[in-house]
């Protein structure tokens, strides 16, 4: 600990006198010189796992012991390291193409590629030819299947990249939906194909390009051995009768699925995908200030305060919503989630000297922008008992106020919030905006499925969210101190109460938004964090139809309406094929038995 303190000091210091203004505006602002300082270019973003990360997290936990705060009890220091998948890359996939007696091999990376969601495997078999490889649910009321006639069990199923480029932009648009080769992965994998080879046609953008190793976070890999093959293979795949692929294009391109064109015969396929899942490691910073009286006898001795202090970096994880030109740039992240960081910060600072009925812990979470992974580890192994803690509040974004408009979540996770709420906001005079719905994209939503009492405080989204543009300079301080000025009443009112918020669990609205287009839910809320083969439930809304079927949190979903699933993406297309109101058969593990149930999806609304 002593080491990173050293590390920081320097750090800070450094970075104090080549920005001045940090100095000036220490004492009018509790949250300003934090913001500016995890949102510098010294810090590049904060991406998971990256060295800005780190740096980060260090100044994190410095700035808490200067305070006073102290590791857990049972922990050597404040960092809680934890895994997760950085990204994908290949690692030596070969395609061997074999028509009568000869046989050619590939494994150049231009030649040959695994996609990012690939099995690893080694397979082989004939090869077949499946169009744009694209099937349109039924629920669309679009008829378009590219498998209809073709028999492409136990076979390598060959497909064209993305959707046709001449069809009405009406078709466009439906195809376009389920182009993405997940997608186009599991429909080959559901009709029993042994792989899947994706082809850049000659009529698309980047023709005969192998598809580069996109960022994927997932775990799990798509069920089926996948890879995409460049030019010099495609030229070992003709057509008897000298019919070329892009005759083949053209007319698929006109939206027409039901071209014919000839068999792939005497040609055979050997796929070995090889696709290497980066582990890196990230660090959730937890600390507590003790209670400064006797807990024997309080009700839950724990309050804990929370914020995400990672970002997206350089924009390379898909996350980014800013233009071609700028995507690789640095994204600063000071609203998303520096705000956040420096409240909770302003917090420990304000609470430090105050009497304490109740410990207060801090915690910073690393890789939410992944999905919620830094809160999922804690929650998966909790340093503290979970059953102890009070309440859970979390800061997301709360530093672009406009309108004096202050948001604030997950009230319905206890019948108090609603009364300290306005108590508290007396002082502070916000034009107060309350949520019930605790079913947030954000880290409260770990400790709400563990039943947790929670609290989100926001400001809201903008134009400038994931975006370089998300800036130090454009967060309003003295909202955002005005907003650490109520929370700390509100946390010392918790933390000073006889007895603890009481829990209730709230059934999530009919009136949440869809997915993808899907327009019927299920009730299940997925754990984004965990490698399984399935769907692993990370908890279930409350009178949703999950619950009402008998699923519950740990379950495992591995088919639904007929329909294998091996991860979050295979789940989402397979709520296409439900309707409202009309059961369906899931075949789910719990404890490692496999059961089934019946579950009856409703309608979004």
């Amino acid at each position: 600990m002593a080491k990173h303190l050293r590390v920081v000091v320097v750090l800070a210091l450094a970075l104090a006198a080549a920005t001045p203004i940090l100095a000036q505006t220490a004492v009018a602002s509790g949250t300003r010189p934090h913001v500016e300082l995890l949102a510098s270019d010294r810090l590049e973003g904060r991406q998971a796992g990256s060295q800005g990360e780190r740096l980060a997290a260090d100044y994190v936990a410095a700035q808490l012991a200067r305070v006073g705060a102290r590791p857990v009890p049972g922990r050597p220091d404040m960092f809680a390291p934890f895994e997760f998948t950085a990204g994908s890359r290949d690692g030596g996939s070969q395609i061997v193409v074999t028509r009568g007696p000869a046989a050619k091999t590939f494994s150049a990376r231009d030649q040959v590629q695994a996609l990012s969601f690939s099995d690893d495997a080694e397979v082989s078999g004939p090869a077949v030819f499946a169009g744009y490889g694209l099937v349109v649910p039924g629920s669309q009321n679009f008829a378009y299947d590219s498998y209809a006639g073709l028999d492409v069990k136990d076979k390598i199923v060959i497909v064209l990249r993305y959707f046709p480029e001449d069809a009405d932009q009406q078709t466009r648009a439906i195809l376009a939906r389920y182009s993405d080769l997940r997608y186009k992965a599991m429909a080959a994998r559901q009709r029993g194909a042994r792989a899947m080879l994706v082809v850049t046609g000659p009529r698309s953008p980047n023709a005969g390009e192998t598809i580069p190793m996109t960022f994927d976070t997932a775990l799990a890999g798509s069920g089926i051995p996948a890879a995409s093959i460049g030019r010099e293979v495609l030229d070992n795949l003709l057509f008897p009768g000298g019919q070329a692929l892009e005759e083949v294009q053209k007319a698929l391109d006109t939206g027409n699925p039901h071209v014919t064109f000839p068999a792939l015969e005497e040609l055979n396929i050997l796929l070995k995908t090889v696709v290497v899942r980066e582990r890196q490691t990230s660090r959730n910073i937890i600390a507590y200030l003790p209670a400064t009286t006797p807990i024997g006898g309080v009700d839950k001795p724990w309050v804990a305060l929370g914020a995400h202090y990672d970002h997206l970096g350089r924009g390379s994880g898909g996350s980014s919503l800013a233009s071609a030109q700028d995507r690789s740039a640095v994204h600063y992240g000071a609203d998303d989630n520096a705000s956040g960081t420096s409240a909770v910060l302003a917090l420990a600072e304000a609470l430090a000297g105050q009497p304490r009925r109740r410990s207060i812990v801090f915690t910073l979470w690393a890789a939410e922008e992944i999905g919620l992974v830094g809160s999922a580890a804690f929650v998966a192994a909790p340093p503290i008992p979970l059953d102890q803690i009070a309440a859970y509040i979390n800061f997301d974004m709360v530093g672009r106020m406009q309108d004096n408009r202050l948001i604030v979540q997950a009230t319905g996770t206890s019948p108090v919030w609603t009364r300290l709420l306005e108590r508290v906001n007396v002082a502070a005079g916000f034009d107060l905006t309350v949520q019930a719905d605790p079913y947030l994209p954000t880290d409260s939503a770990s400790f709400n499925q563990a039943g947790v009492v929670t609290l989100n405080f926001t400001t809201g989204s903008h134009a400038d969210y994931h975006k370089p543009s998300d800036t130090a300079d454009k967060i309003n301080y003295e909202d955002l101190d005005r907003l650490v000025d109520m929370a700390e009443a509100l946390v010392r009112l918790v933390s000073d109460a006889d007895e603890a918020p009481p829990f209730t669990k709230v059934d999530q609205p009919a009136s949440r938004g869809s997915i993808a287009g899907v327009r019927v839910t299920t009730g299940t809320i997925p754990d984004y964090a965990t490698e399984v083969k399935g769907l692993l439930l990370g908890g279930v809304t409350g009178g949703g139809p999950a619950e009402r079927a008998g699923l519950m949190k740990g379950d495992v979903i591995v088919e639904i309406a007929g329909q294998t699933i091996a991860n979050i993406y295979d789940y989402t297309y397979a709520l296409e094929l439900l309707k409202a109101d009309q059961p369906v058969k899931v075949v789910y593990v719990r404890n490692g038995e496999r059961r089934e149930t019946t579950l009856t999806p409703v309608v979004r609304r």
